[in-house]
């Protein structure tokens, strides 16, 4: 197994919090890649805890935004772990900035692995968040580890729709997909002769003066004191440019219609994303499922934005989720059962 090499010193974009112990971890996924985490844990904790593990954004480390939920769940009672997806940040696996819609997915499976065995945790009650793109591979981790009882999806992108077919489905149609596909296969061609994997790019710097506002917004985040570190792919050089062909031939939520525990979809109401959730919502059955808009927010605020993060909110959902197996998967109720803010 690879040997990690983890930084040590608190280099987080975030404040400390003086009510959790913090500490550092590794653990592997199914295919052999070791993955490094943060580990929060409240102070003067006794017993066994529920546990939450929190990835993403989507090209984001967990010294940012998922950091910082994993301290805060963790002051409310949790045993959380923030972790770097493979071949990110300080987890391993070669070639470096690689996405996978399988791997990534069997990231978050893997955290449950680890924390199922943790002496401190209760395996009966593992939660997940997932932030931006990572909400969509919490959802599909959902839909095929039966271990996790509870999800949620944060600000989500479905990180294989918006690929295949662009923003807002701009580029819905066969042609556009084989011009990506026939772009991306050059590219691989490119790529192999030169033994290296070309990068797309994080976040435009400068800022273009007729960005989209999320743009301004990932800007804002991404490469300024808020929230730049030095690991995070958005905040420099980007994914290899050929990691968005799995992606155009794998949707991420074809089963999520199957998920028997919990699921909390959480968007701003005012970001441009806010269609991913809807549209995963809609697929969701059971009485378990929740979409909650948080009135005036965008898709970055609920990156950082600590009066604006229903944290109550996850807190609750994570202690009530029923544990008993599930013998019937209940259609969605007709009667308001599934709340939608």
């Amino acid at each position: 197994m690879e040997q990690l090499k983890l930084t040590q010193e608190w280099d987080k974009v975030f404040p400390k919090n003086d009510k959790v112990e913090h500490s550092k971890a590794t653990f592997h996924n199914r295919y052999g890649i070791a993955l490094a985490a943060d580990v929060y844990v409240p102070k003067n904790a006794e017993g066994k805890l529920p546990a939450i593990a929190v990835s993403g954004p989507f090209g984001a480390v967990k010294e940012q935004s998922s950091g910082l939920y994993a301290q805060k769940m963790a002051e409310l009672g949790f045993f959380a772990i923030a972790f770097d997806p493979s071949y990110t940040g300080e987890s391993g696996g070669t070639p470096r900035y690689v996405a996978s819609p399988d791997i990534n997915t069997e990231d978050f499976c893997a955290a449950v692995d680890f924390l199922s065995v943790q002496e401190s945790v209760d395996p009966e009650r593992i939660g997940i968040i997932g932030i931006c793109g990572w909400g969509g591979m919490a959802v599909n981790a959902a839909a095929i580890d039966t271990r996790i009882k509870a999800a949620a999806a944060m600000t989500m992108y479905d990180m294989t729709r918006v690929t295949a077919n662009d923003y807002f489905d701009a580029e819905d149609s066969e042609q556009a997909r084989f011009e990506k596909r026939k772009a991306l296969n050059a590219q691989r061609t490119e790529d192999y002769k030169n033994g290296s994997y070309a990068l797309a790019g994080g976040v435009a710097d400068p800022l273009p003066e007729d960005a989209p506002q999320f743009v301004a917004d990932y800007y804002a985040y991404y490469k300024a004191p808020r929230g730049y570190h030095p690991r995070s792919l958005n905040s420099n050089g980007g994914w290899n440019v050929t990691s968005s062909l799995s992606f155009l031939n794998m949707p991420i939520l074809q089963y999520s219609s199957e998920i028997r525990s919990a699921v909390l979809l959480v968007h701003g109401e005012k970001a441009h994303s806010r269609y991913f959730s809807e549209a995963a919502y809609g697929k969701l059955t059971g009485d378990n499922k929740e979409l909650l808009i948080i009135p005036g927010a965008s898709h970055t605020d609920l990156y950082d934005q600590m009066d604006i993060i229903p944290f109550g909110k996850l807190k609750a959902f994570f202690e009530e989720v029923d544990t008993s197996p599930r013998q019937l998967h209940l259609p969605r109720s007709a009667n308001g059962n599934n709340k939608t803010r």
